[in-house]
């Protein structure tokens, strides 16, 4: 734990395996954490109170509240590593991605497994939510980002791609999502950033159609985000750039299209009442 004013390390919270992901709860009281398999152990979900009462970091007890162990899948008998982990609204449960493609949602008082979905074919590579954290969406290696209600879990749309998806984002001016990832980073130096497919692509939320591309990195892209005013986005790759990118004057002020009635079908006169 660090301070943001001096850079100062105010505590350490030792882990058993190798930490991939840190998540602060509504209010700053607690935080959580994710942890891969090293050597006997699995993965690990770790939850940690940080009372604000307590009058110095140095107060703050760093030894897990809960922790809940991730054994191997019964199935493949394969170690199965979370990529991601989020609180969801008012603290109501721990939201965790995994490299199989699940989902499944914690209690943060018992550590009880509250559901489970398979989302994705292959590895969760990112998660992100809408402002209102109503909607979230995930970026995989199977070459597909999927929208899901974040209530019910249900899969609403899903956007397909030639090319694994390491970030996508949900706009919260327009009804567009935007996508980034390319190659595997392994692959990069063989190959020319035309053909390693480095571009953000931009889809309409609802019609799930791309309608844009925007070039730039030499790298797969592994981070995006967008200004909540909309008028910007940022993104970062494997090349080592981050970019910021601002949005002409023409796509800020670009309508969505209204889908057309299909051809032979008629409007329909309303009586009207006499």
């Amino acid at each position: 734990m660090w301070s943001c004013e001096t850079g100062e390390c105010l505590r350490t919270f030792a882990h058993r395996g190798p930490v991939r992901g840190a998540a602060w709860a509504e209010g700053s009281d607690m935080f959580a954490t994710i942890s891969d398999p090293f050597v006997e152990h699995n993965a690990q979900i770790s939850v940690y109170d940080v009372p604000q009462s307590a009058s110095s970091p140095e107060d703050y007890d760093d030894t897990p509240r809960l922790e809940i162990d991730l054994p191997k899948d019964p199935t493949t008998n394969k170690r199965v590593n979370p990529t991601n982990i989020t609180w969801l609204n008012a603290n109501e449960a721990l939201f965790v991605t995994f490299d199989n493609g699940a989902i499944r949602l914690y209690d943060p008082i018992t550590g009880e497994e509250l559901d489970e979905i398979f989302a994705h074919e292959k590895k969760i590579n990112r998660v992100s939510f809408n402002r209102e954290k109503t909607l979230f969406i995930t970026s995989s290696a199977d070459f597909t980002a999927k929208l899901f209600d974040v209530v019910d879990l249900k899969h609403h749309k899903t956007y397909k791609t030639d090319r694994p998806i390491n970030d996508a984002v949900i706009s919260n001016t327009k009804d567009h999502i935007l996508l980034g990832g390319g190659q595997e980073a392994m692959s990069v130096t063989t190959t020319a950033g035309k053909v390693g497919k480095f571009e953000t692509r931009f889809f309409h939320l609802v019609y799930e159609e791309e309608f844009g591309t925007v070039k730039g990195h030499f790298g797969p892209i592994n981070a995006l985000d967008i200004n909540p005013n909309g008028l910007n986005y940022a993104s970062g790759a494997e090349d080592g750039y981050v970019r910021l990118h601002f949005f002409d004057k023409s796509y800020i002020d670009m309508k969505d299209p209204v889908p057309e009635e299909p051809e032979g079908e008629e409007e329909v006169a309303e009586p009207q009442a006499e």
